[in-house]
């Protein structure tokens, strides 16, 4: 059998063939890999917002049976805690009384790497909340 020189090297790839597509490879991951961090974080915070929007519910319908937040026939109370569905916030009951209510729900796990956002909150007054800014832009960022 007669090889000639091109036929061998067409049969493989060569070490600088190799090197330039494991160097475009690392670049795409570098990439990727923290827009994808970033899309999950931002994707479990509408696990806070649930958790905040249905206990805000309850206590909702605790007031329009009860006529205040804080009755002994309410399902939460001050202080009580609840974890959100896909356990990535732990929504407290920040504070309850007669007429008004704030809740908290702080990150829990890897979601606790978010420091867009952290903690969310919600009062009485539909006030929403989030890493301690209430302002605008945090609110538009966040919720």
């Amino acid at each position: 059998m007669n090889y000639s020189a091109r036929t061998l090297r067409a049969r493989g790839f060569t070490l600088i063939e190799l090197l330039i597509a494991i160097a475009v490879l690392a670049i795409i991951l570098g990439i990727a890999i923290p827009s994808y961090s970033q899309f999950v974080l931002k994707s479990g915070r509408a696990d806070a917002k649930n958790v905040l929007m249905q206990s805000a519910q309850t206590l909702e319908r605790c007031y329009t049976r009860f006529s205040e937040y804080n009755n002994a026939g309410c399902q939460i109370s001050q202080g009580d805690t609840i974890m959100s569905e896909n356990d990535k916030y732990q929504m407290t009951a920040t504070t309850i009384t007669a007429d008004e209510f704030l809740l908290t729900a702080a990150p829990q796990g890897g979601q606790t790497n978010d420091s867009e956002c952290g903690s969310f909150t919600l009062s009485h007054t539909g006030q929403k909340g989030a890493a301690g800014g209430t302002d605008t832009a945090v609110i538009d960022k966040c919720w």
